[in-house]
Parts: structure tokens; sequence; C-alpha cells
């Protein structure tokens, strides 16, 4: 187990490091290890374009990563996924209104995301339960759920169009000229939320046994449920706002990381948010070498990628 946290610890400083040498100026590995000088134009594109980059990516990974796992875990469902159910739609929803109809809305977008995704993981949950909670409904209702606000956010770009610059990369989510500022952005709701993720561990190992045993063993199952649903729409959230709707990053690492190392949450979310920032940042590298000159917004590579195993694990289940 210690082997296998190691080796998901190394592959995400591996794709940090890729992430910082690639693109369409060659940065040397002696020369981000420091081993042999940088030159200016060098420098200006490592301190203030990759590296940026690089970090938001990291954040963006972790944060997609725990806000799955927590949803599976809540909604006994591994198909559970902020981008698939709903709930960056409601993140994206409400922080798409902020940011166009509130002047000077600055600090505010990243509350009124939270806001949205929290409503929407509520109303997915509510219109899910019938005698229980069926992994199955959840995802019915999370995708007509995510249709109706992906409606919305539509009409919002149509109505303030004249406010609206990069909406098409913000709608299929990129990472492009992510600077300081969104690392600033982010940082403080990636240490919260991850903190307050591996504060209850135990308690989503306690869910995993049902909630009849959840009770019995004096678990106060719906507002533990509650109280990380906030978690996980906090934690996306914070990503929609940054990066955009970026998917299948909240379905694809929880469900490799439990293949891999069991479903003890204690082991867990920790491997989960390691493999999130790998994938995201060798996604992101991917996506700018591939094409170049041309960069691909990642979430279009993601989607190529998450869409036939969303496939396989929808035909798995059912």
């Amino acid at each position: 187990m210690q082997l296998k946290i190691f080796l998901f610890c190394a592959t995400a400083a591996i794709g940090f490091a890729v992430s910082l040498i690639s693109g369409s100026v060659e940065i040397g590995a002696e020369k981000i290890l420091g081993l042999t000088e940088l030159t200016e134009t060098e420098r200006q594109i490592l301190e203030n374009i990759r590296l940026p980059r690089s970090i938001v990516a990291v954040l963006v990974g972790i944060n997609l990563s725990l806000s799955g796992a927590i949803l599976q875990a809540v909604m006994k469902n591994p198909l559970a996924d902020p981008h698939i159910i709903g709930i960056s739609s409601g993140a994206g929803l409400f922080g798409i209104f902020a940011m166009l109809v509130i002047e000077d809305a600055g600090n505010l977008v990243t509350p009124a995301a939270f806001l949205g995704a929290l409503l929407a993981a509520i109303l997915i949950y509510i219109l899910a339960w019938k005698d229980g909670i069926k992994p199955i409904r959840v995802i019915l209702a999370g995708v007509a759920v995510s249709a109706f606000l992906g409606a919305g956010i539509s009409a919002m770009l149509i109505f303030y169009s004249e406010k609206v610059s990069g909406a098409l990369m913000w709608m299929v989510g990129g990472l492009s000229a992510r600077s300081w500022q969104h690392v600033q952005l982010i940082l403080p709701y990636t240490i919260a939320g991850t903190i307050l993720a591996l504060a209850f561990t135990k308690h989503l190992n306690i869910l995993q046994l049902g909630d009849d045993v959840a009770k019995g063993l004096g678990l106060r199952v719906n507002l533990t449920r509650t109280i990380l649903t906030a978690i996980a729409a906090l934690l996306a959230a914070s990503a929609v706002c940054v990066v955009g709707l970026l998917g299948f990053v909240g379905l694809i690492v929880p469900h490799t990381a439990r293949l891999l190392i069991g479903s003890d949450y204690r082991i867990l979310l920790p491997s989960a948010a390691l493999l999130g920032a790998a994938v995201l940042t060798f996604s992101d590298t991917a996506a700018r070498v591939i094409f170049a000159p041309v960069e691909l917004p990642v979430g279009i590579l993601l989607a190529i990628l998450g869409a036939p195993f969303f496939l396989y694990l929808l035909r798995k289940e059912i």
C-alpha cells in the first residue's frame, strides 16, 4: 500500500514537471532543476505562463477528484461525478450569473457557484430518492438536472452576449491563460475542502456499510450526507470558477484509485487527490502539444477519454 501511495506521489510530481518542460518553447529539465541558467524569455514563460497554469491544473485535479470520490460515497453510485450529475452545471449557472449580472462581482463568484452546486446536488438527491437511493436513478435525475441547468447557462450567454468573452473555452473547460490570480482564487478552497474531506474519512467509510448499519453505529446519516455534499459542492464550484465545465475527472480518477488501493477512504481520498493532479497535468500537457501550435482545450481531450469509460461503467452497473 505504501508503495502505491509513493507511486501516486511520483506520478503527480512527474506530471507537474512534464507540464513545465513541454510546450511550444522547450525548456530542458536541467534548466527547471537550476543546473543551467534560464534565458530571460524562458524565465518569463516559466514564471508567468507555465508555472501558474500547472499549479492550477494540480489544484483543479485535486478538487474534482475529491468531489467525485465524496459524491460516489454519498449517493452510493460509482458513476457519480460533479459534471455528469449536474453539480458543475449548477455551479456554472450561478457563477456566470454573478459574473454577468452583478457589477464587480469579484469574490462573489465562487460563493455563488458554491450555492448553485449545493442546490443542484440537493435537487438531484431529492429527485432520485424513492424508498432509498438507487444508482441508476441518480444518473437519470442528474442528466435531467444537468440538461436543465445547461439550458440556463446557454440562455445567460445569449442574453448577455456583449459581456461574454471566452465563453466557448469556459463551456468545454480549459486551462489556457491561467495566471497567478487564478491560483490565488482556487488555493484557499482547495486547502479548506481537502482538510474537511480528510476529516470525514471515517464517516465516509461508515456510509459504505449501508444506512441501517450506519445509524446503528450512531452516525446521523442525513446530516452527514448534507455536510459531505456541501464539501463536494465547494470543491467542484471552485474548480468550475477557474477552468469552466471540465468533466470526467471526478469519475475516472476515484474509480481508478478504488481499483488500485481499495475502498478505505482514509487512503482513497489522498490517493485520488494525487492521481487527479497527475491526470490533469498530463492531459493538459497532451492537449497543448499534440496539435501544436493549435492548443486543444483539455476538456475536449478528457471528454474523448472519459465518455467511453463512463459507458463501460454504465453497462457494468446495469
